[in-house]
């Protein structure tokens, strides 16, 4: 239950970077000084022009990095129901700075040079369309896999009436044992689509999220098949058909 307390920070801290962003790009203002150092720091200074629609596609993504963070926050206070289990303080603070983290990575993605005084001119990229339908896509997945996992602890009521594991069935469990961990690498490739394919920074940053989603869904699949004799033999732990 803890894992809210990283949404909460991360939809402060995304929300207080698109806003400077949108201040930067619609208001005539500038990015925080202290981001023009990190742009500097990373050789983004160096750039001259706007390559492609990127300025556009930050701003994009960053607004849907906050609104994944406010569903996820919602979904932790109003929907999940969490067992008594813990979370390693070590863990939880990495979760912390995470958060803080990828919402900084993707505000860098501006090049600091690009405005000289220039409104933002506002183009929509195929890109841009199958990144955020591919996003909505795989948002609604999600969000619906968790309903599922938090009606196994509820009565027909919606009264809680236990904290034990159970088996999940319907929606995207049907093939994985774990389709929230696979939306959320979903989600974080349509942010990297919606950047426009290209941008290696945030590739990494997709590569980190499969590498921890897919530890933690095989993690959770050897323990349903561990403790429950009658678990669907066909189920991958993460991606359908693969693995």
């Amino acid at each position: 239950r803890w894992f809210t307390h990283f949404y909460v920070v991360s939809v402060l801290w995304n929300g207080f970077l698109l806003i400077g962003l949108f201040q930067a790009e619609f208001l005539g203002g500038s990015l925080p000084s202290w981001i023009q150092h990190v742009h500097r720091s990373l050789g983004r200074d160096s750039q001259s022009e706007d390559t492609g629609n990127e300025r556009f596609s930050v701003l994009l993504v960053l607004l849907l990095l906050w609104l994944h963070s406010c569903r996820r926050l919602a979904e932790c206070l109003w929907t999940s129901v969490f067992s008594n289990g813990v979370i390693h303080i070590v863990q939880y603070c990495f979760g912390l700075g995470y958060y803080v983290a990828v919402g900084s990575t993707v505000l860098c993605q501006v090049p600091t040079k690009v405005r000289n005084g220039k409104e933002l001119s506002v183009h929509i990229c195929w890109y841009h369309i199958v990144g955020v339908t591919m996003y909505i896509w795989a948002s609604l997945h999600q969000h619906r896999c968790l309903v599922i996992l938090a009606n196994l602890r509820k009565s027909k009521s919606g009264k809680v009436v236990s904290l034990s594991h159970s088996v999940p069935f319907g929606d995207w469990f049907e093939r994985v044992s774990c389709p929230h961990y696979f939306a959320e690498l979903l989600i974080y490739v349509s942010m990297a689509i919606t950047l426009g394919f290209h941008n290696v920074t945030w590739w990494c940053v997709v590569m980190y999220v499969l590498f921890n989603q897919a530890l933690a869904a095989v993690l959770c699949h050897e323990f349903y098949q561990k403790n429950f004799s009658s678990y669907p033999k066909h189920r991958k732990a993460f991606i359908p058909f693969v693995f």
